[in-house]
């Protein structure tokens, strides 16, 4: 009998090594190939000087831009450039909630949850950036259309997070509600939100996180927020300038990073 054992053991033994080599030549494999699209790497024409005026540029910031409250400093483009990604996520939230109910087989038949599904991948399948350079078209640049960007890609998103916490729920609180003769409203308003409450707010608050972000990229295109002073600081080297938006972005997102971690914390601990 131990002999038999030791000898499933080395068999075992075998078939893993076996796996390992695989996994390990097919990921070489894939690495080889991957490198195979980069034709060469170099360095631009004066990219070693640009780097170095990017660095000197945050080393010795401009304070009139860093510390005065116009339409042009940073405080203010900051301010921006949060508010832009707080209506966002908030516009997102809203729609994405009752889709992410569509979303779940918990809560509705599958005919509604596949054709939900396949909505929610269609939006999650354009990139942000593509969104933006949309929306400019139909509203024009500005603040508005990188709401309207943040909005759209914040559905894709929370909605398919959403659906899977939905779907991750106690199954036996909605039967026992279904047992009680509950329609489908009120097993969502008595036995699924009080389970995700915490879980959907924690979501919302890393898509903000996310947002933010996005929203500072989105400006280089001009939908508003501190991305396009940078993109317009960069083409002109005014890389005192460059500077200052740099550390205010820095600061602020180090803030927020610690604000949300935070607040997740204080939502997973109950």
């Amino acid at each position: 009998m131990m002999i038999e054992r030791i000898n499933e053991m080395y068999e075992k033994k075998d078939t893993n090594r076996l796996q390992t080599i695989f996994w390990t030549l097919l990921v070489v494999a894939l690495i080889v190939w991957s490198g195979s699209t980069i034709d060469e790497v170099g360095i631009a024409n004066k990219g070693i000087t640009f780097a170095v005026s990017i660095m000197q540029g945050i080393l010795h910031p401009d304070p009139e831009l860093l510390f005065n409250m116009t339409k042009q400093s940073v405080p203010y483009l900051l301010i921006e450039t949060m508010a832009i990604a707080l209506l966002g996520t908030l516009v997102g939230a809203f729609f994405s909630f009752p889709l992410a109910f569509l979303a779940s087989s918990k809560v509705v038949p599958m005919p509604v949850v596949i054709i939900t599904r396949v909505l929610v991948m269609a939006i999650r399948t354009i990139p942000g950036f593509v969104y933006g350079l949309m929306f400019i078209r139909v509203t024009g640049p500005g603040p508005f259309a990188g709401v309207m960007t943040l909005s759209v890609t914040s559905i894709g998103m929370l909605t398919k997070l959403f659906s899977e916490t939905i779907d991750d729920i106690d199954k036996s609180i909605l039967e026992a509600l279904d047992a009680a003769g509950c329609n489908t409203f009120e097993k969502i308003r008595c036995g699924i939100i009080p389970q995700l409450w915490s879980s959907l707010i924690s979501t919302v608050i890393f898509r903000y996180d996310m947002n933010l972000r996005d929203a500072t990229i989105l400006g280089l295109v001009g939908a508003g927020g501190i991305g396009a002073p940078l993109k317009f600081a960069m083409s002109s080297n005014r890389w005192t300038q460059v500077g200052a938006i740099l550390v205010g972005l820095v600061v602020l997102i180090l803030f927020v990073e610690f604000f949300s971690s935070y607040l997740r914390k204080r939502l997973a601990n109950g």
